[in-house]
């Protein structure tokens, strides 16, 4: 390998600590292009438009750099490339895909570049950085590399590699000095009468030992790392990117066409494979491109859109839930967290469907907070999913708008309470309860007299926790119909004591005559019923009330005389 003359490449110094002349943005812009640049070098032939947008975009962020400095000058550490110890560049990695470790590797430490690089010199630049990417062991290193490509435009600094180790300090003119000392002369010595005793034809390890090439443990293992990390990483990202790439450089409608149908082929391919982050990451991705590129189009743009509503859609969406809930272990959590947060409200049925369906309950927890995510996001969608044909769905429907206090849903829920089947009469009755509103109150009034008792209950139960008056009129029909004497229980005392609650001093005669008067013939009331009464009493709590009951201290029926002893103790509970 030839080694390049001192005039060229000289040792590397570090260089005074200053505060840079103006902000680096600029410097950081053009490196993230010059990266690009030397991707679309790799990918496309000189001709190709993708590779001549590139070119172009370097060389107006070096023109917008030549308008704040007269030259360039970046430090070149392990991970990254500085600029008046600035960090501008780099990914923190030791890898052929950053820059800064493609110099540092070879012994580059600074690069300076001067006005009008961007001319010629810069597709030399590239080639030199594509050629030392794809280095092979009979290639030239990276120093030689540029020395041969004569830049006059781009200076660089380097130290020799064997003689890194040693400290910088002694280089000079781009070569090592070395000061030989007493003991190593005499360590020469002894190796060599040691060599000369060995009889000839014998194998000695330490003349391998002491070659070039040959590698120590550590170095073995870190290329055993590097190739291990290669093999593992997924290329598929690194395709996305590179499309979306060419979306944004590219403003030719024919090629981003033929870009937005690769990436649905690409999106269909990691669903299949199960790499859910690369779905969330494409997605995620499309749309950010979306916003940045340029003289893009509404078709196009909606195009892009669309891409997230694939996924969402209920054919789709309901075959990949399906593999899901049937597999045997499901993939990593955060996974399927990112993939749920990029489905859209069109999905909303779906999930709720699978919600009601699914057999595994890890799959049903983060299905659930998708739901949260999407129904409180979604109003209507949610309102609509309530008058669903699918029970699951609209049960799951009016659930969540009544978890949530969805305003919007009374309309919706009082027409379920009307018109809905049993199971989601009394859903709807439990949303509305939750609800509360004024409005959601108005629709529990018709509850209160629904053909299920469950239902009643509830209804009844709620107008009276919220002190809803206008229903007063209607509990008190109630109250005095044959219909909730044949009433369990639990029925009758919950209607009692709801009527007294919300009318009042008002209900005292009817309750009082309910407890203590006498029909025809002296026939008093039912002693459930009596005893109702006296819970309802009970609930009013007044003067009146209270007088009302001690009529009945002494009642021969136990059940009535409980009764009243209760509700004049305060507790008018069962």
């Amino acid at each position: 390998m030839t080694s390049p003359p001192s005039a060229v490449a000289g040792p590397a110094r570090e260089p005074e600590r200053e505060d840079p002349p103006f902000a680096p943005a600029p410097i950081e812009d053009l490196l993230k292009l010059l990266v690009k640049a030397s991707r679309a070098q790799q990918l496309y032939l000189p001709n190709n438009p993708v590779y001549q947008a590139a070119l172009e975009a370097v060389r107006a962020a070096f023109a917008a750099v030549w308008r704040e400095t007269p030259e360039l000058a970046l430090s070149v550490a392990e991970t990254q490339l500085t600029w008046y110890g600035v960090a501008v560049h780099g990914d923190g990695t030791k890898s052929s895909d950053n820059l800064p470790w493609i110099f540092y590797k070879d012994g580059v430490r600074e690069l300076k570049f001067l006005p009008d690089f961007e001319g010629e010199e810069l597709v030399k630049f590239l080639e030199v950085v594509k050629r030392a990417r794809k280095g092979s062991p009979d290639e030239d290193d990276l120093v030689t590399m540029l020395w041969e490509s004569d830049f006059s435009l781009l200076l660089y600094r380097y130290v020799e590699l064997l003689g890194e180790g040693g400290g910088g300090d002694g280089l000079e003119d781009g070569s090592p000095v070395a000061e030989v000392q007493p003991g190593q002369v005499r360590a020469g010595l002894q190796e060599a009468v040691t060599e000369a005793s060995q009889p000839s034809g014998v194998v000695n390890m330490a003349d391998f030992d002491s070659t070039l090439y040959f590698l120590d443990p550590k170095e073995i293992e870190y290329l055993q790392d590097e190739i291990a990390r290669e093999y593992e990483t997924d290329l598929r990202g690194k395709v996305v990117c590179s499309l979306l790439d060419i979306f944004e450089q590219q403003t030719d409608s024919t090629v981003r066409r033929e870009v937005m149908e690769n990436l649905g082929t690409l999106l269909v391919n990691l669903l299949t494979s199960g790499h859910f982050r690369g779905v969330a990451d494409l997605l995620r991705e499309a749309q950010a491109a979306a916003q940045r590129a340029t003289d893009i189009t509404e078709e196009q743009r909606q195009e892009l859109a669309m891409l997230p509503d694939r996924l969402s859609g209920a054919e789709a969406l309901s075959q990949l839930l399906h593999a899901l809930d049937e597999a045997p272990t499901l993939p990593p959590a955060d996974e399927l967290r990112l993939l749920f947060d990029e489905l859209r409200p069109s999905a909303l049925g779906t999930v709720f469907h699978w919600l009601a369906s699914s057999r595994n309950e890890r799959l049903q927890q983060l299905l659930g907070a998708a739901a949260e995510r999407l129904a409180s996001a979604n109003t209507a969608e949610l309102v609509r999913l309530i008058g669903a044909p699918d029970a699951d769905v609209a049960l799951e429907a009016i659930s969540r708008a009544g978890s949530l206090k969805t305003q919007a849903a009374v309309l919706a829920l009082g027409k379920v309470v009307v018109e809905g089947d049993l199971p989601r009469r009394q859903a709807a009755v439990q949303a509305l309860s939750s609800i509360g509103s004024a409005g959601a109150l108005q629709g529990l009034e018709r509850a209160i007299e629904d053909a299920d008792r469950d239902v009643r209950i509830t209804a009844v139960r709620a107008l009276s926790a919220r002190a809803y008056r206008p229903v007063t009129s209607r509990l008190e029909s109630i109250v005095k119909s044959r219909a909730i004497r044949e009433a369990d229980t639990t029925e009758k005392k919950e209607f009692f004591e709801a009527y007294g609650a919300l009318a009042g001093d008002a209900a005292v005669p009817y309750l009082d005559s309910v407890l203590n008067g006498k029909g025809f013939l002296g026939r008093r009331e039912d002693p459930e019923v009596r005893a109702c009464a006296a819970f309802g009493l009970g609930k009013i709590g007044s003067a009146k009330a209270m007088e009302a009951l001690r009529k009945s201290a002494d009642e021969k029926e136990i059940v009535v005389r409980n009764a009243a002893a209760r509700a004049l103790r305060g507790g008018g509970g069962a």
